[in-house]
């Protein structure tokens, strides 16, 4: 599986210049982005699970899983901070609510929540989904998705593309399974890495890349 680069004009459009353009009268250049990758971020609490619902212990614990099975898996771009990228974080709470919706069983502990997904498939399918999550070539902040009202962002999976709607500055993202709610972006988990060449925006539920 090869990780897909960012090539429609729209989405493109989204990766606004960060740096001043050379001779513009009373530009400030800016410092280059930095090189902090979003693994990093995904540690920064420390490993295992919590009660905290807010935080991504559960994704964390996949992408772990994913790169145990597979080193060579595209999903190990999230720890290159030299590889530009947009990535949307499914909360330990968005990963419940998908249990929930697949098995009508409310789970009371995280571990608990992965374990149903890792019996519900397999490592690729775990991969898919991972890959799903994550826009390649681009940074784009919490305020450049706020202006990107019915574009489409080009996802690290092949044919599964994700679709952006902002209603009342909230931004929402339309995923492949029309049948259920979409993931809607958290504004206080916004930007997260910020200043870096890998962003990312905490997310509610998680992007499903097939109709379930």
């Amino acid at each position: 599986m090869k990780i897909r680069t960012m090539t429609t004009a729209v989405a493109a459009g989204l990766a606004l210049t960060l740096v001043s353009p050379a001779g513009h009268a009373g530009a400030q250049t800016q410092r280059p982005l930095g090189t902090t990758s979003l693994a990093s971020v995904l540690a920064a609490d420390g490993a295992g699970y919590d009660r905290n619902w807010s935080d991504y212990d559960i994704l964390d614990r996949a992408v772990t899983t994913v790169l145990t099975a597979k080193p060579d898996s595209p999903v190990a771009v999230l720890a290159d901070g030299r590889t530009a990228l947009t990535a949307f974080l499914p909360k330990d709470v968005a990963f419940r609510r998908l249990v929930l919706d697949l098995t009508g069983r409310r789970l009371s502990k995280e571990a608990s929540v992965f374990r149903v997904l890792t019996n519900a498939g397999d490592v690729d399918t775990l991969e898919a989904v991972l890959l799903y999550h994550v826009v390649p070539g681009a940074t784009v902040t919490y305020r450049q998705a706020q202006k990107a009202n019915g574009a489409t962002l080009v996802s690290a999976l092949s044919d599964a593309d994700i679709r952006v709607t902002v209603r009342r500055g909230a931004v929402h993202l339309r995923d492949n399974d029309p049948n259920d709610r979409d993931p809607r972006v958290v504004p206080s988990s916004s930007d997260l890495n910020k200043g870096n060449r890998q962003i990312a925006h905490g997310i509610n539920r998680v992007l499903r890349p097939l109709d379930l």
